[in-house]
């Protein structure tokens, strides 16, 4: 698997886990102590999926464009035509 692959699926991971505490922090059984702790879980994987998302962001700013297999000539765009002036 490939490094681009790799942090895609971290996070993706993430984002699964967060999805989950912020469900599971909606639940009104919970103790105060599981509410800081989910809380302290939520500020943790944010800061870890912030750092990954900027090295997402800087690897797709700066990968390598696709070479292209045709390149064409910049006078196939153009459209040439002979006017003819009045002879006469």
């Amino acid at each position: 698997m490939t490094e681009p692959d790799v942090l895609s699926r971290n996070i993706r991971a993430l984002q699964e886990l967060q999805r989950a505490a912020w469900h599971h922090l909606a639940d009104p059984a919970l103790t105060t102590f599981e509410r800081r702790e989910t809380r302290n879980q939520l500020k943790h994987s944010s800061a870890e999926l912030r750092s990954y998302l900027e090295m997402m962001s800087e690897r797709m700013r700066f990968r390598p464009r696709p070479v292209e297999e045709h390149v064409a000539s910049s006078l196939d765009q153009f459209e040439f035509r002979l006017l003819a002036g009045n002879q006469g």
